[in-house]
């Protein structure tokens, strides 16, 4: 072989290496990065880990007094309502109307067994789901309700069956609910933000 004859061949051959190293370790990058992805993605808890009952946080800060705000949370409607001081006062007008007024029979932590059934009294955090059949309340915060009668003092009303609820969602007497709305364990973990699903120092 004649010198020029082996030095294109070296030529070749070193082209080759380098084509093989530079593949290789692309190839071992790429292998590594989609090993890592899975690895990562573990440490964020997974759909199915959120609706067995992950925390969720909400923030409040633009929840306007009167209004209310729904999220998910375990694949059940929460509501979180920012009562005025006007919606408080009815608190103690309508208890004698009601089928569990001191939450007795009711679920709720013992950090909301009171009036408003709430850490602060200004937010209610109650799951919206009828405690009869698992329909969907509504909202009726207005007294005096056209629908709902003169003496309606505002709160929640399940139109599937009937069911009244007032603005703590302790159920009204005669009807089809037999006990209050459930209040979910929760947390203030700052001014306006709410951690549902945890009530480590909500107490």
């Amino acid at each position: 072989m004649s010198l020029e004859a082996k030095a294109l061949d070296e030529g070749v051959d070193g082209g080759r290496r380098h084509f093989l190293l530079v593949a290789t370790t692309v190839t071992g990058l790429a292998g590594a990065a989609f090993t890592a992805v899975p690895f990562l993605s573990s440490w964020k808890p997974s759909a199915r880990a959120q609706a067995l009952g992950a925390p969720v946080e909400v923030d409040i800060t633009k929840l306007e007094p009167g209004a209310i705000v729904k999220v998910e949370w375990r694949g059940q409607a929460i509501y979180i309502v920012r009562r005025t001081p006007e919606m408080l006062a009815t608190l103690s007008t309508v208890e004698s109307q009601l089928l569990d007024p001191a939450s007795e029979g009711s679920e709720q932590p013992d950090y909301a067994k009171n009036d408003a059934r709430a850490v602060k009294p200004e937010y209610l955090v109650v799951v919206g789901v009828c405690t009869h059949l698992g329909c969907a309340p509504i909202n009726r915060f207005e007294p005096a309700d056209a629908e709902l009668g003169a003496d309606w003092p505002g709160g929640f009303y399940c139109p599937c069956h009937g069911s009244r609820f007032d603005l703590s969602g302790r159920v009204f007497k005669d009807v089809p609910a037999p006990k209050n709305l459930r209040i979910p364990p929760y947390q203030f973990v700052a001014d306006t933000r709410i951690l549902i699903g945890s009530d480590s120092g909500a107490a």
